[in-house]
């Protein structure tokens, strides 16, 4: 079966896919502290990527496996970020700056199940509103998408916080009173 050029090509570039698209995945969950859990997809990990390693380095003569193995490499780094970005693990902070105070902005995402912190802020134009809102990844498009339903003219800045301790509204999350369609 490994001696048809074809066949081989294909195994590299599966094997290749395989390796890589589970190294991004554990170092995303090396990241976000899921220790035991990459423990276990960097055992799985290693044992493809030496079995895949090894038959290219059997064949070093045939540099259509050299490719192969370039080729799934990269291949493997799309489809590790198309994982990533299904799993959605973690949080995000997203901080709105409002330039119209007098939108009912957090009670409409109150309403969808967000958490919102708001308060009055005074920008270069005159009065803001500026919010904190903390969301399961799952919901960040759906709340970006929310907010500039409400004010096309907001300010957006997200970012992955480190840690989370207390709150309200991380109990109610973990009660899953987030909406799907938020």
């Amino acid at each position: 079966m490994l001696e048809n050029a074809f066949i081989m090509i294909v195994i590299i570039l599966a094997v290749n896919i395989t390796y890589v698209s589970l190294f991004t995945v554990r170092m995303i969950l090396t990241l976000k502290g899921q220790r035991y859990t990459a423990a276990f997809v960097s055992t799985v990990e290693v044992v493809i990527y030496i079995f895949g390693l090894g038959l290219v380095l059997d064949n070093l003569d045939q540099i259509h496996n050299l490719l192969a193995y370039a080729i799934g490499y990269g291949l493997g780094v799309i489809a590790g970020m198309k994982i990533e970005e299904k799993l959605a693990l973690g949080y995000i902070t997203v901080n709105v700056i409002s330039s119209d105070p007098d939108i009912e902005f957090t009670k409409k995402l109150r309403d969808k199940g967000y958490g919102v912190t708001s308060w009055f802020a005074y920008g270069m134009d005159g009065d803001r509103l500026a919010m904190q809102i903390l969301t399961p990844r799952k919901y960040e498009l759906n709340l970006y998408s929310t907010i500039k339903e409400l004010d096309p003219k907001a300010f957006i800045i997200a970012y992955e916080p480190k840690s989370i301790h207390g709150g309200f509204w991380v109990k109610q999350v973990r009660k899953g009173r987030l909406k799907k369609k938020a």
